[in-house]
């Protein structure tokens, strides 16, 4: 089982394959952007693609110049990583600690583009809050496709009707569900009503330019509205002794949305990830409840 499944995932890593031209763009935990830097990110599979060279390529954002390179060399990907068929992916830590630095990688691709998004968070006064983000957008050499606008509010609203993949560290089979995500305003507040199998969740946020704040659960949730049509959801402070998730979305199309989802157990233990794929059916900003 095990075997099978570590093939399934070196397979799917090798869609990332290429010359990927883009930027790292260091963000604040708010969401300001802090620097932007021109990279170049060249994946090759070697040996008959048993192994792969990743080079990272580093330019000054002023003279153009190189300033930074480092190549790494992998045949075997740890238990930190899990990837699906599309080449999607997420990386991260395996355990939360409130006095390490904790964090995760999300990424996509669509055709010559990908979007990737790192979140790290660093204990201060007895909190592990966002520090930072770093925002990753690239395509294939050669390619002229453009960045996607800024995601807006008005970009979200409506209904989205989508698929669910769940995969698991442990190699337990993934599990498959329909899901339904409805989002509709009233005055400066944003509703919120997700359904999958025999789950619901309702949720409202204070909205924000750039920025929904769901204050009103247990754990209060910050999402922000980020260029090239992402979204970026984390607890406002990892919590201690309750489950939690890290969330990435990606808006492929105004009416096409990826989200990836990496869920923590009470523990602080990484415990699933979750690739959903979801279609705006209906653009109504207040459904009938």
């Amino acid at each position: 089982m095990t075997d099978f499944a570590n093939s399934s995932q070196w397979d799917r890593l090798l869609q990332n394959l290429g010359v990927w031209q883009g930027s790292f763009t260091r963000l604040s935990g708010s969401g300001e952007i802090v620097e932007d830097m021109p990279t170049v990110v060249t994946l090759e599979g070697i040996d008959n693609r048993q192994t792969v060279r990743q080079t990272l390529e580093y330019f000054s954002a002023t003279t153009k110049e190189l300033t930074q390179r480092r190549v790494l060399e992998y045949s075997t990907l740890n238990r930190s990583i899990l990837l699906f068929e599309d080449g999607a992916f997420s990386q991260g830590s395996l355990q939360f600690s409130p006095v390490a630095e904790f964090g995760a990688e999300f990424g996509f691709i669509c055709g010559d583009r990908r979007l990737r998004l790192v979140q790290l968070f660093c204990p201060s006064d007895g909190k592990s809050q966002l520090s930072g983000l770093t925002l990753i957008r690239e395509r294939l050499a050669q390619s002229t496709t453009p960045d996607r606008p800024p995601l807006t509010l008005e970009n979200l609203l409506g209904t989205w009707q989508g698929h669910a993949i769940t995969q698991y560290p442990d190699w337990r089979p993934p599990e498959v569900e329909t899901t339904s995500l409805t989002l509709w305003q009233q005055g400066d507040r944003l509703h919120q009503r997700f359904t999958a199998a025999n789950f619901e969740l309702t949720s409202t946020a204070a909205i924000a330019p750039g920025r929904l704040l769901f204050d009103q659960g247990a754990v209060p949730i910050q999402v922000l509205l980020l260029p090239d049509g992402a979204s970026c959801n984390t607890p406002t402070v990892i919590p201690r002794g309750r489950s939690f998730l890290l969330e990435v979305g990606w808006l492929l199309t105004p009416t096409l949305r990826q989200r990836l989802m990496r869920r923590y157990d009470a523990q602080g233990a990484w415990s699933s990830l979750t690739l959903v794929t979801e279609t705006k059916v209906d653009s109504v900003e207040s459904p009938n409840l």
